[in-house]
């Protein structure tokens, strides 16, 4: 039987995107990501007067819950990627 996996929540909000906690439902039951689990594809930089540009770009999960199926993790940030604006504040800056 496949497990089916879906969105239900994520929290984070300017100025720090990538701090949210990230609920996803996994055959019925929810699931919390570990806290700062989230890092943006964006990148911060800066032109010679040291204004700051910022890009943003996709998601990708760089912590999972203790045991959740290895098999099922690039489906898990193709979902975030779904359904959280790509994005990269700048805020760790």
């Amino acid at each position: 039987m496949k497990k089916r996996l879906r969105f239900i929540s994520y929290d984070g909000s300017y100025p720090n995107l990538c701090s949210g906690v990230l609920i996803l439902n996994l055959d019925g039951v929810d699931i919390q990501f570990p806290d700062y689990c989230l890092s943006s594809g964006g990148h911060v930089s800066f032109d010679e007067e040291w204004n700051e540009n910022v890009s943003s770009g996709e998601w990708s999960i760089s912590k999972f819950p203790e045991n959740f199926p290895v098999e099922l993790q690039q489906e898990a940030t193709n979902i975030v990627n779904e359904n959280i604006p790509f994005g990269c504040c700048g805020g760790c800056v």
